[in-house]
């Protein structure tokens, strides 16, 4: 399964995670690996620590109590002076990000003090002695508003504070929405917050994503071919499937490590997700600042990977959507495409913490699952990728992971009362600032429009997904440049009022 995905994750990959899952929420922006640049003192900036968290905030007949690590960075302290503090999401938190980013860099103009803490269930936080499904059930975003809130009063009092001193949340992503709830159910604890890229508006059949991948590949230098030659190698694979010397020919162009069943549907559902997913990671984080990872494939962008669907060279339209599934392949020295569904539900569902699918990829999944939906599927018809990956197809993979209760039923259940508890698009959260890019499939469940005069959009054309928190570079586009000042801008004032 793991070259699966790492075709899926493409410039994320870190470790598996299912198909309908394709790409984290978070490494939103947040994207890990080596660090960069000589003489930078690594580690002597940074202070690991741990804090005592209750295991269920809302039981006080439970006194199962759990370590939850943090980071610490004072460099920039100046004593009085703002918090920043960075909210981690679905993956381990990586010490870099206290150490590098936008927020870094405004910290070092004005004087704050930089903290960040990883998020229950991701990481090296374990709540619990393992991720059974049973156990996951103190897996929730209110939990984690809730370790928010009792982390920022330890802090508080463990760092003598003054009771003065202004908080500013930060996060992208499902941690961008977890900023500005926090400040929406935290009111008194938290003076303001940055939600970048944050999908605050969950649904469960998230056909929009796909859509506006197909928009903004057709921003690329050969324009609105690359998506008609993306289905047409569609129409290919699909008149291929017809018959078994279609299946061979399919097994060998995209390199798989089994040969393809054409009847079973799950695998192929696997395969046609897999080759979209190609694109997802390439245009979700497309031309992002990437100095805080380490790839292969940290330069491959949507003209990289549209230059080959536009190039008669490589064949014909399968031959160029199979030439990219190899790029992504030999990116990673993978040898093969491991589309096997049974074989990915079986890693899904080990649930010892020393499993690769526990480091995230089971606990987002789960989260999906129970209060996000987000299901990023085919049911589309304005979009290239086929029609391949259904809604029921992921839904299936709630029940087959987490049992049959995991159903439609209880997933629509979930995504209700998360909009009840938030209020999705009309939160009434003030000071809270929600930046987003148009070249992110994910900002069509944002916050794009003004909702108040202290609940403010920054829209940033021709960016991607969290473009806003990374470091700043000379490449960067001039109205990236005026969105950082501009948040820049509105926290200053808040922080002076």
């Amino acid at each position: 399964m793991k070259a699966l995905m790492v075709t899926l994750l493409v410039i994320l990959c870190s470790s598996c995670i299912i198909v309908c899952n394709a790409l984290p929420l978070f490494w939103h922006g947040m994207l890990t690996g080596g660090v960069h640049g000589a003489g930078n003192n690594y580690g002597l900036l940074v202070k690991e620590r741990w804090i005592t968290q209750r295991l269920n905030h809302f039981d006080d007949s439970n006194l199962q109590t759990w370590q939850q690590r943090y980071f610490v960075n004072d460099t920039f302290y100046k004593p009085g002076g703002p918090v920043f503090l960075m909210i981690w999401g679905e993956s381990e938190a990586y010490s870099v990000w206290i150490q590098e980013g936008m927020w870094i860099e405004w910290a070092r103009q004005i004087g704050a003090l930089c903290l960040m803490l990883e998020h229950r269930y991701y990481g090296m936080s374990h709540p619990t002695k393992d991720v059974s499904t049973s156990n996951l059930r103190y897996l929730s975003s209110e939990q984690a508003l809730a370790d928010l809130a009792y982390f920022r009063n330890y802090m508080m009092q463990n760092m003598s504070m003054k009771s003065e001193q202004k908080w500013v949340s930060f996060g992208g992503s499902y941690s961008g929405s977890l900023s500005a709830w926090f400040r929406l159910k935290y009111p008194h604890l938290v003076d303001m917050a940055v939600a970048s890229s944050a999908p605050v508006r969950v649904q469960m059949n998230f056909t929009g994503y796909l859509e506006v991948m197909r928009d903004s590949l057709a921003t690329s230098k050969i324009g609105e071919t690359c998506n008609t030659n993306i289905q047409g190698a569609v129409n290919q694979m699909e008149k291929l499937l017809q018959d078994k010397a279609g299946w061979k020919t399919i097994t060998k162009a995209f390199r798989l490590c089994k040969p393809l069943q054409g009847n079973i549907e799950n695998d192929v559902a696997n395969l046609f997700m897999s080759l979209a997913g190609n694109f997802m990671g390439v245009v979700q984080y497309n031309n992002n600042n990437k100095p805080l990872m380490v790839s292969s494939v940290s330069n491959v962008t949507i003209d990289t990977v549209c230059d080959i669907m536009g190039n008669s060279s490589y064949g014909d339209n399968m031959a160029r959507y199979a030439a990219i599934n190899s790029l992504m392949l030999d990116s990673y020295e993978e040898k093969c495409l491991d589309i096997g569904y049974d074989d990915m539900i079986q890693e899904m569902k080990e649930t010892s913490w020393t499993s690769p699918e526990s480091v995230w990829g089971r606990q987002w999944m789960y989260q999906k699952c129970t209060e996000f939906g987000f299901f990023h599927t085919s049911d589309s018809a304005e979009q290239p990728f086929g029609t391949r990956f259904p809604l029921s197809f992921c839904l299936q993979q709630c029940a087959d992971i987490f049992g049959k209760q995991f159903n439609y039923d209880m997933v629509a259940q979930g995504i209700e009362w998360n909009l009840l508890n938030y209020g999705g698009d009309k939160i009434k959260a003030s000071r809270v600032i929600f930046p987003n890019g148009s070249i992110d499939p994910w900002h069509v469940r944002g916050i794009l429009h003004d909702l108040s005069t202290d609940q403010l959009a920054v829209f940033i054309n021709g960016t991607a997904h969290c473009a806003d928190m990374d470091p700043p570079a000379a490449s960067d586009p001039p109205q990236l440049v005026e969105a950082r000042q501009t948040i820049f801008f509105i926290m200053e004032t808040w922080l002076k009022e």
